[in-house]
């Protein structure tokens, strides 16, 4: 009942969404009259005058030093970075965004993550990047979606990530292009309570798992986006949809010839009269799976691995990994004070991954809980995003820049 139930909001959600009307927000215009951010607070408390000359192309900096939970256990040190920029008619543009968000735990684990997506005048092209280092571990709890939380393991490894896209505009909101993604881990190793244990054995899977061996995977992806979408940072409204197909093959270093594909939609609804508190449905769901054998285990489907690392509020990165994943999220979105300080969101996720071996999907896994919102900067409408979430067995705290989808 629970596989059946999945299955029809999934596939039925992007086609009752897709009915609503498509808003231009291209041509839309970030009215930031009588609104307020903590820039201006800070302005006010220390007398600073804004230095601004008309007709100066301007980036819009949030930054945010916080503490907060890594991937495999301890706290870490992050400074959260993000850049918002104009590089044409702001009209006619989407801006242009790059997030920065080091971290550190003093422990020898680290990570130097940058996302960006640029548009050039126009939307003419959109070029998008994933670049990481990250040295910490991850526990992962095998395939499937019946493992207890006790039943888990230990992965250390380093790791390097270089993704890069160019999407051409073909027509308005339409985008199709091809990029090239690496992926190498190296490094592997597991614990469990000071044992070595092998990670084939513990997950009864062939590729990428053998011990004292390194992961690479390196291949092309053809991409096609449909975005009406203004701001990455804090959208509203809009459509996105994304296809990325992933070729990883041998002559280009890949360990393994191996396919992959990923169908990501996302639809934002204004609700009532939002000229003075904005309120907004978000819905976002995606379908991930391999389309052949060779996918080496650390590059699985796994909760959390989207590729921004957004999805799972509420449950543990890589709680749930499998040959296929599909997830869906709703969340709701509210000013609480009139000028745009604060707001709030209520969400909902559940997600399933497929069992040992199969595409079958058997096991959903739901999760939920609240957060608050505090306006940094109110030109880029880049929100503080303070999240606690919850699922069974699990509950934590995200804190972070820009919403979460």
């Amino acid at each position: 009942m629970n596989k059946l139930l999945l299955t029809i909001i999934c596939c039925l959600a992007p086609y009752m969404l897709l009915a609503q009307t498509v808003t231009d927000t291209a041509n839309m215009d970030i009215d930031t009259t009588g609104q307020r951010d903590l820039i201006d607070i800070g302005r006010k408390l220390f007398k600073i005058k804004p230095r601004r000359k008309p007709g100066k192309k301007e980036v819009y900096f949030s930054i945010l030093p916080l503490s907060t939970s890594v991937p495999g256990g301890s706290k870490a040190i992050v400074t959260s970075t993000t850049a918002g920029f104009y590089l044409g008619n702001r009209k006619t543009t989407y801006l242009s965004t790059v997030t920065f968000a080091p971290y550190l735990n003093f422990k020898g684990r680290y990570g130097l993550p940058v996302h960006s997506s640029v548009w050039t005048p126009d939307n003419t092209y959109n070029i998008q990047g994933d670049i990481r280092f990250l040295v910490y571990p991850q526990n992962t709890w095998g395939l499937g979606g019946k493992n207890s939380e006790d039943e888990r393991l230990l992965v250390n490894f380093d790791y390097i990530r270089f993704y890069q896209t160019v999407l051409k505009r073909i027509q308005p909101f339409f985008y199709v292009g091809v990029g090239y993604n690496m992926d190498y881990y190296f490094n592997i190793n597991t614990n469990v309570n000071g044992q070595t244990t092998s990670l084939k054995d513990f997950t009864q899977y062939p590729y990428g798992t053998t011990a004292g061996e390194n992961s690479f995977s390196s291949g092309l992806t053809l991409n096609a986006v449909y975005d009406t979408r203004q701001n990455l940072f804090n959208p509203f409204p809009g459509i996105f949809a994304n296809v990325i197909y992933r070729h990883n093959a041998g002559f280009l270093g890949s360990d393994n010839n191996s396919q992959s594909l990923y169908l990501d939609f996302r639809k934002y609804i204004a609700v009532g009269d939002n000229s003075v508190y904005k309120s907004v449905f978000a819905f976002w769901t995606y379908y991930w799976t391999t389309i052949s054998k060779g996918t080496p285990y650390l590059n699985l489907p796994g909760i959390g691995n989207d590729p921004y690392q957004r999805s799972g509020r509420g449950i543990e990165q890589n709680r749930y990994r499998g040959n296929s994943l599909i997830y869906f999220e709703a969340e709701y979105r509210r000013d609480i004070t009139a000028n745009g300080l604060f707001g709030f969101v209520l969400f909902a996720n559940f997600n399933s991954a497929s069992e040992l071996n199969t595409r079958h999907f058997t096991y959903v896994n739901p999760a939920a809980g609240g957060g608050l919102r505090v306006k940094f900067n109110k030109r880029s409408a880049t929100n503080i995003a303070i999240d606690y979430g919850f699922s069974k067995g699990y509950n934590g705290l995200i804190v972070g820049l820009g919403e979460a989808f």
